[in-house]
C-alpha cells in the first residue's frame, strides 16, 4: 500500500514493504530540493503475540480453543477440591481494616460449618481474608487467580504462600467467571455450597451481579438451589439496597423479586444461623437429619 501526505515539507511517499519499513520524504522546497529525511513506520498490524497494558503484558486471544482450555483447567481444579462456599470482594481492603477481620472470621466459622471447601478469587484484601480464615479452620481452599487485580500481587503467576495445586492462574475472566459459578453448583443434598458477597468495588459488584442474574434465571447449572449471602458490613451495601428499591418504583424490578435472590446479612452471626437453617444444621455441625436418626437408633436401642 502506498500512503500520499501533503503538508509544509512537500508531498511524501510511504512504502511500507516490511515490519519496520524504511519512509523517505523529500521535500519540494526549492532551498531544500535535495535533502531527503529518513525514519522508520511501523506497520498498522499490531504484534499477534502480545499487546501491552498498565505496564504488564497480557497475552492475546489468539483462539477460542485457548478460552476453552482453561475452562477445563477450572473445571478440573474443582472436581479435584470440591465444590464449596465463593467468596467475592475487595482486593483493596488492608489487614488492618474491620471488614478485613470480620471476613476472616467468617471464613473460618463457615469453613467449620459446612466442612467444604473455600473459593475465592485467590487475590489480596477481603479474599485474602477469607482464605486465612478457612485455613486456620484447617480445611481446603481453593482459588482462581487473575495476573490483574486492583490491589498487590499484580504481577505475578504464584500465590504468596498457597501451594501451587490449589490455584490456577487466569489469562481470561471468562474462564474465571466460569469457574467461580461452577464451584458452587449443588448436584445432590449432599453438597454444601454458598456465594458469600462481601464490600467491594467494580470487579466484585460485576461478579455479584452476574451470578444474581443467573440464579434469577435459573442458568446457574445447580440442580438444587445455592444461597447467596450479601454481607452488609457496617451498611456498606445500603445505598446499594436503596438503589435497587428505587428500580422497582420504576417498574423495572418487580416487588420482591430481589429479596428472593439473596439473603441480607448485616453481621457474622446472621450469615451462620441463615446457612445453617438453610442446610438444616446443628449448632455442631451435623445434619439434622443425622441428629434425628442417631436419636432414634438410641431409642431402639433402649
Amino acid at each position: 500500500m502506498v500512503i500520499s501526505m501533503a503538508s509544509s515539507l512537500g508531498s511524501h511517499t510511504f512504502l511500507p514493504n516490511s515490519p519496520r519499513s524504511a519512509a523517505n520524504i523529500s521535500s519540494s522546497n526549492k532551498k531544500d530540493r535535495h535533502s531527503i529525511i529518513n525514519f522508520e513506520v511501523s506497520k498498522l498490524k499490531p504484534s499477534p503475540k502480545r499487546i501491552s497494558a498498565s505496564k504488564l503484558e497480557f497475552e492475546e486471544r489468539t483462539s477460542p480453543n485457548e478460552v476453552k482450555k482453561e475452562i477445563e483447567q477450572c473445571y478440573e481444579l474443582i472436581h479435584r477440591l470440591g465444590r464449596g462456599v465463593v467468596y467475592l470482594g475487595s482486593s483493596r481492603i488492608g489487614s488492618n481494616h474491620p471488614h478485613y477481620k470480620q471476613t476472616f472470621q467468617l471464613g473460618r466459622e463457615v469453613a467449620n460449618l459446612l466442612d467444604c471447601t473455600s473459593w475465592s478469587g485467590a487475590g489480596p484484601g477481603l479474599m485474602d481474608a477469607a482464605t486465612q480464615g478457612a485455613l486456620q479452620a484447617g480445611k481446603t481452599v481453593g482459588g482462581f487467580k487473575i495476573r490483574k487485580e486492583a490491589g498487590e500481587w499484580t504481577a505475578t503467576n504464584f500465590h504468596p504462600y498457597l501451594p501451587s495445586d490449589s490455584y490456577l492462574t487466569c489469562r481470561f475472566f471468562s474462564a474465571r467467571k466460569h469457574g467461580l459459578v461452577d464451584a458452587v453448583v449443588r448436584r445432590s443434598r449432599s453438597d454444601r455450597t454458598a456465594v458469600v458477597a462481601l464490600p467491594g468495588g467494580i470487579g466484585t459488584l460485576d461478579e455479584v451481579f452476574e451470578i444474581l442474574a443467573l440464579i434469577q434465571l435459573e442458568r446457574i447449572g445447580s440442580v438444587l438451589p445455592v444461597p447467596f449471602l450479601l454481607m452488609n458490613y457496617g451498611s456498606f451495601y445500603s445505598k446499594l439496597l436503596d438503589f435497587l428499591d428505587d428500580c422497582k418504583n420504576g417498574g423495572v424490578v418487580a416487588e420482591g423479586e430481589v429479596a428472593s435472590l439473596w439473603k441480607v446479612c448485616d453481621s457474622n452471626s446472621d450469615a451462620l444461623a441463615y446457612l445453617a437453617e438453610f442446610y438444616n444444621i446443628s449448632p455442631n455441625g451435623q445434619a439434622m437429619h443425622e441428629v434425628l436418626g442417631l436419636r432414634s437408633e438410641h431409642e431402639t436401642i433402649s
